[in-house]
């Protein structure tokens, strides 16, 4: 069975050099990529290849690690262009193996939805990630406006990777034990997937899904805390003034992604929440990665029937992307 991995990170050097010399652009999370880590985010190559291959991953869907390029300001507009021409060559180079999301610089409104458009009809990305927060702006400031506008018109997905929590709530919440510890706790510990969750609660609480009803959205680890506090969630219903109830969104423009957790328990509650035909397969590479045919394991050893198996593994991501930009030079018509 072919298994699609839908969340794989990549780190250019000229990404790499601007996050170290762009003042404001480290976030506290640079120290999160050191040696083999670093070294793999860094390879388009045979490395990554062959650990594709060790795992049992058929095709990566490569997008830029956290924190993107959130932090460069108008840094962000000719790096991003870069790192979005960088991944469509390695696409180009290995069409079987690898996919792109585009990366945006979303401090810059308009041109960050120029870019998606340009990535998605020009290079044949399958989307964007986008990283939360442009400074204090939450995901559903109106400087995202343009960027949904586009991804709606286009039918792509938008994934929303985790971004360190602002930093006065890691001092309220995440400090006061050894530096090390309180990077971890407000990163991949915890701080990540309760911030990346807020986001998407903000987004549907601003009404985006009602001006793009069509709009799709993903969020790694499992729901990154939301799905398991849906029954609490959906009492926002009492005071949202929404169109339609909260899970409704949750089902209707949610897919859930596994993140490298490979576990069944997980996964279960993924499908109770969303359904079998929005959940994706992912590694989150190359952070979890695992030796021993970790992935392709974990898909062969579940007990979803082989339809169920077949969605996670590859078809909900083929049919969720199966759009008019989803191949270099397409043309969108109506555009």
């Amino acid at each position: 069975m072919k298994i699609i991995a839908i969340e794989e990170h990549v780190l250019p050097d000229d990404v790499q050099h601007a996050w170290n010399t762009i003042p404001g652009a480290d976030d506290g999370t640079l120290g999160l990529n050191p040696g083999i880590l670093g070294n793999r985010l860094a390879d388009l190559g045979e490395q990554r290849l062959a650990l594709m291959d060790e795992t049992g991953v058929d095709v990566q869907v490569l997008s830029l690690t956290t924190p993107g390029l959130n932090n460069l300001g108008d840094h962000a507009v000719d790096l991003a262009r870069r790192v979005n021409d960088l991944l469509a060559e390695t696409v180009a180079s290995k069409p079987s193996r690898f996919q792109a999301l585009a990366v945006l610089p979303s401090a810059s409104p308009d041109t960050a939805a120029q870019e998606l458009e340009r990535c998605v009809m020009e290079l044949g990305c399958k989307g964007a990630i986008l990283y939360g927060r442009v400074g204090e702006k939450n995901l559903d400031h109106a400087i995202f406006e343009p960027t949904f506008v586009c991804a709606a018109r286009l039918g792509v997905p938008l994934l929303i990777h985790p971004q360190i929590p602002q930093m006065s709530v890691r001092n309220a919440y995440y400090a006061g034990f050894s530096a090390p510890i309180d990077l971890a706790l407000s990163t991949f510990g915890l701080g990540w997937h309760f911030e990346a969750g807020i986001q998407f609660v903000r987004v549907v609480m601003a009404g985006v899904f009602d001006r793009y009803p069509n709009l799709q959205m993903i969020l790694g680890h499992w729901g990154e805390m939301v799905i398991f506090y849906l029954e609490r969630l959906a009492m926002l219903d009492r005071v949202s003034g929404l169109q339609r109830p909260f899970v409704e969104y949750v089902r209707n423009n949610l897919y859930l992604t596994a993140s490298g957790m490979f576990s069944p328990a997980y996964l279960q509650q993924a499908v109770t929440a969303v359904g079998p035909a929005r959940i994706l397969f992912s590694t989150d590479y190359p952070y979890q990665y695992r030796p021993g045919g970790d992935a392709r394991r974990f898909v062969e050893d579940l007990t979803l029937d082989s339809t169920d198996k077949a969605k996670l593994a590859h078809e909900n991501w083929e049919r969720l992307t199966r759009n008019p930009g989803s191949e270099p030079g397409a043309i969108l018509s109506g555009a």
